[in-house]
Protein backbone atom coordinates (compact mmCIF):
# COMPACT_ATOMS: atom_id res chain seq x y z
CA UNK A 1 0.00 0.00 0.00
CA UNK A 2 3.02 2.37 0.23
CA UNK A 3 3.89 2.22 -3.20
CA UNK A 4 0.35 3.49 -3.89
CA UNK A 5 0.60 6.55 -1.66
CA UNK A 6 3.77 7.59 -3.19
CA UNK A 7 6.08 6.66 0.07
CA UNK A 8 9.31 5.14 -0.14
CA UNK A 9 9.17 1.25 0.16
CA UNK A 10 9.37 0.58 4.11
CA UNK A 11 8.11 3.79 5.40
CA UNK A 12 5.48 2.22 7.65
CA UNK A 13 5.88 -1.71 6.81
CA UNK A 14 9.53 -1.29 8.02
CA UNK A 15 8.71 -0.52 11.65
CA UNK A 16 10.09 -2.86 14.01
CA UNK A 17 7.29 -4.21 15.60
CA UNK A 18 4.16 -2.98 14.23
CA UNK A 19 1.94 -6.20 13.26
CA UNK A 20 0.55 -6.25 9.83
CA UNK A 21 -2.87 -4.76 11.25
CA UNK A 22 -0.90 -2.36 12.59
CA UNK A 23 0.58 -1.31 9.58
CA UNK A 24 -2.57 -0.92 7.27
CA UNK A 25 -4.26 1.05 10.29
CA UNK A 26 -1.34 3.73 9.85
CA UNK A 27 -1.23 3.26 6.18
CA UNK A 28 -5.23 3.76 6.12
CA UNK A 29 -6.05 6.42 8.54
CA UNK A 30 -2.33 8.38 6.37
CA UNK A 31 -2.57 11.25 4.16
CA UNK A 32 -1.15 11.02 0.90
CA UNK A 33 1.45 13.63 0.51
CA UNK A 34 0.85 14.53 -2.97
CA UNK A 35 -2.95 15.12 -1.84
CA UNK A 36 -1.72 17.21 1.22
CA UNK A 37 0.49 19.20 -0.96
CA UNK A 38 -2.22 19.70 -3.67
CA UNK A 39 -4.56 21.44 -0.38
CA UNK A 40 -1.83 23.31 0.93
CA UNK A 41 -1.75 25.08 -2.80
CA UNK A 42 -5.74 25.45 -3.14
CA UNK A 43 -6.58 26.56 0.44
CA UNK A 44 -3.70 28.52 1.70
CA UNK A 45 -4.17 32.25 1.20
CA UNK A 46 -1.46 34.12 -0.95
CA UNK A 47 1.53 35.71 1.26
CA UNK A 48 3.16 38.82 -0.05
CA UNK A 49 6.46 38.10 -0.05
CA UNK A 50 8.43 38.74 2.78
CA UNK A 51 10.70 41.50 2.49
CA UNK A 52 12.63 40.58 5.86
CA UNK A 53 13.10 37.20 5.00
CA UNK A 54 14.70 37.97 1.35
CA UNK A 55 17.32 40.15 2.99
CA UNK A 56 15.55 43.51 1.24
Amino acid sequence: MEWMQGLAPGWVTATPGLGRPAQLTALGNGVVPQQAARALRLLAPPFPRCLRCAGG
